[in-house]
């Protein structure tokens, strides 16, 4: 399997994941719905399960389902400037945001481990594990910063997404 191959292959699981996610998220709430207003005896552990997987939707999918063109950019300034002052400064905000998400990391994961000696009230779950995909995140954030700050040393199109996996 080529390296394309593989990184599409590798998208489509992110995909499934995170359509998993959503159809458990929407499964309890539904039971929610019938449990709560047909027999008047509300479950608890859905409010909880629908908070957690969408916390863990959100930070799945802007780290393996978004690509670069899907994700919020503030461009007026951007495009008022010529190519060349964009070029700057798509790489300042590049190695600004890598370097950011990279220096706050270590502390990133000293908060997520130190939440392992509590657990979701209802479910029980571990908040380390619960609070482990904004990991998962950040570290997705940092390579792909990174390659982009090397697409844009290298001479890529910066006002084009480029073929940086997850993009």
């Amino acid at each position: 399997m080529t390296w394309r191959g593989t990184v599409d292959w590798l998208r489509a699981r992110a995909d499934d994941v995170a359509a998993a996610m959503l159809a458990a998220m929407f499964a309890a709430f539904l039971l929610q719905i019938v449990t709560r207003y047909v027999f008047n005896n509300p479950l608890g552990w859905t409010q909880e399960l629908c908070v957690t997987a969408w916390l863990w939707l959100v930070f799945w999918g802007s780290a393996f389902v978004l690509g670069e063109k899907d994700q919020v950019k503030f461009d007026l300034l951007y495009y008022a400037v010529g190519a060349r002052t964009r070029r700057v400064f798509a790489l300042v905000s590049a190695v600004a945001l890598t370097a950011g998400f990279a220096a706050s990391f270590p502390a990133t994961l000293d908060y997520i481990t130190f939440y392992k000696i509590k657990k979701s009230a209802m479910l029980g779950i571990r908040l380390d594990v619960v609070f482990s995909v904004y990991a998962l995140f950040a570290v997705a954030v940092i390579v792909r910063g990174a390659l982009r700050v090397i697409h844009i040393l290298c001479g890529g199109d910066v006002d084009e997404p480029s073929e940086v996996p997850g993009t």
